[in-house]
């Protein structure tokens, strides 16, 4: 190969080291306005758009360790690198072809893996990487948040949300008291009253017992010890 070739591919094979990425696409029928306008929708994202032989192309992702595309590096190609995400350029070439018909994704390698030009339509609909990273970061963060907003409300608001708790809950039916109960109140209250009404009935008179405590009658004075009649 000759010095300029290999340059050429040397400078490819670096570009594409460098991208997490390579979407190979057909500009055929593209004219110079129109590749202007892709290069310039792309650069907005960070990637850069450049005409490539096939036969440099092949070469460049042989010596950067890429899969083997060649059966489709067919007619005039255009390559698409960048160093971030891929989604993001996905999505403006699939809006490019969908408003002009004048191009088309021939094949995608993503992270050395390759992908259809179906599976690149697929991924041109998913969120950037940025935002799917900042979707799952709140999905984890949610239950934290929540909790910490709760504690930093008043304890009024506190209050309301464990009654609406509680309304939420089911009522336990009150249950009566059972009939053994209250006989056996009944018949405490009976042997209580018992004694009472028992002491009252053994008490006796007052009149009896001030006859009972009197000291016996003394004698007649007039009648002596030893005395008779005769």
């Amino acid at each position: 190969m000759r010095p300029e070739k290999a340059s050429i591919v040397s400078e490819l094979s670096e570009r594409l080291n460098r991208s997490p990425f390579v979407l190979v696409t057909d500009y055929h029928r593209m004219n110079v306005s129109h590749f202007a306008d892709l290069r310039g929708r792309v650069a907005a994202t960070g990637a850069q758009v450049h005409v490539v032989k096939n036969s440099f192309l092949k070469r460049a992702m042989t010596d950067s360790g890429l899969p083997d595309v060649t059966d489709k590096l067919t007619g005039q190609t255009a390559v698409v690198t960048g160093e971030k995400d891929v989604a993001p350029v996905a999505k403006i070439l699939k809006s490019f072809i969908a408003e002009f018909k004048i191009a088309g994704l021939k094949i995608g390698v993503v992270d050395k893996s390759i992908l259809s030009s179906q599976e690149l339509e697929t991924l041109a609909e998913l969120p950037s990487r940025d935002v799917l990273l900042a979707q799952l970061l709140g999905l984890l963060m949610s239950p934290a948040t929540t909790l910490v907003r709760l504690l930093n409300e008043p304890g009024s608001a506190l209050a309301r949300v464990l009654n609406a708790r509680a309304r939420k809950m089911p009522a336990e039916p009150a249950q009566p008291e059972a009939p053994a109960a209250e006989a056996s109140k009944a018949e405490t209250a009976k042997v209580e009253a018992a004694p009472v009404a028992e002491a009252t009935k053994e008490q006796p008179p007052k009149a009896e017992a001030a006859a009972e405590d009197a000291p016996a009658a003394e004698p007649s004075k007039e009648e002596k010890p030893g005395e008779s009649a005769g």
